[in-house]
């Protein structure tokens, strides 16, 4: 199963959350990714997704 890696900063650059996940596909991806934002409450943060190939998922700033 490919890699995937979420990144949640605060505003000051500081790492709030660094988790690596597997995921089947990259829609399977997005949806993990989404689920662990809402699961920790960061969907209002910066945060993004990349899989291993460094394809951006998920952003939001």
């Amino acid at each position: 199963m490919p890699l995937y890696k979420l990144t949640v900063f605060e505003n000051s650059g500081k790492k709030l959350l660094d988790e690596g996940f597997e995921a089947a596909n990259d829609g399977e991806a997005k949806t993990k990714g989404q689920e662990l934002l809402h699961k920790h409450a960061y969907e209002n943060y910066t945060y993004r997704c990349t899989s291993s190939l460094g394809q951006l998922l998920l952003f939001h700033v």
